[in-house]
């Protein structure tokens, strides 16, 4: 990171540097951070799209599926003539023409225990944007076990959910909400619940909001809270979590 930002860059992120909870010193945290973002879904597809113009230096995404035309309507970073292509690969395009100094790292594959591993301490936090549990319990799991600050969202319908987790504090974790045993996939499947586009859009761009709060350590966050978002009736409310005896995380 450069001592002092280019007259390009001031001019780029004024409207952020201006803010007194930023400043220069706070665009510099943001340039210098590296995010790793899993899915890029609906939820993933706004979650880079809002860092990669916040100016974060660089985001890995992680996916390894293709656009299809049922993604268009959600999944904001594509159009028409991506449909059949990596994921991953268009976001990076499209990050390039947003951002060019933001390096995207792809990763096109489906996330596990194995690949995780490799990657995970090559970033400072780590944003949820994947649409089932298999890969959120496994987040969780592994964010937990290195300490890792992590952002999770879930979509279905009209309603969204967020939480935030500091693994670096006793907080309760995410099987603490949802017991794996207990959850249907359906719940997170847009192809079988459905799900209104806008939805994605504002439950990924509060995921990146609540990623530069951490980044720059202003505000609050959601530990051991999480987020309900009922975007039908306009009803917004935070419920505390309580840790469950014997999980992982007491």
């Amino acid at each position: 990171m450069k001592n002092q930002l280019d007259k390009g860059l001031l001019e780029r992120f004024s409207r952020q540097i201006i803010l007194k909870d930023i400043g220069i010193i706070g665009q510099k945290k943001i340039i210098s951070s590296k995010v790793l973002i899993i899915g890029a879904g609906g939820l993933g597809c706004s979650i880079a799209e809002f860092l990669a113009r916040a100016g974060i230096g660089i985001i890995g995404i992680v996916d390894n599926d293709k656009v299809n035309l049922s993604n268009l309507h959600r999944q904001s970073l594509y159009q028409s003539n991506d449909i059949g292509k990596s994921k991953v690969m268009v976001v990076k395009n499209k990050i390039k023409l947003i951002n060019s100094k933001t390096k995207v790292k792809t990763y096109r594959f489906r996330l596990n225990n194995i690949n995780f591993l490799k990657i995970i301490n090559n970033y400072d936090l780590i944003i949820d944007g994947s649409d089932n549990f298999k890969t959120k319990f496994l987040l969780n799991d592994f964010c937990f076990k290195y300490k890792k600050f992590l952002i999770t969202g879930a979509i279905s319908k009209f309603d969204g959910h967020i939480f935030t987790f500091d693994f670096k504090k006793k907080i309760p974790c995410l099987r603490c909400f949802f017991q794996e045993s207990e959850v249907s996939e359906d719940l997170l499947n847009c192809e079988a619940e459905g799900v209104l586009g806008t939805v994605a859009g504002i439950v990924g761009t509060i995921q990146a909001n609540e990623a530069l709060k951490k980044i720059l350590n202003i505000g609050k966050n959601l530990n051991s809270y999480i987020l309900i978002l009922d975007f039908l009736n306009l009803n917004f409310r935070k419920v505390k979590l309580k840790k469950l005896k014997n999980c992982l995380c007491k």
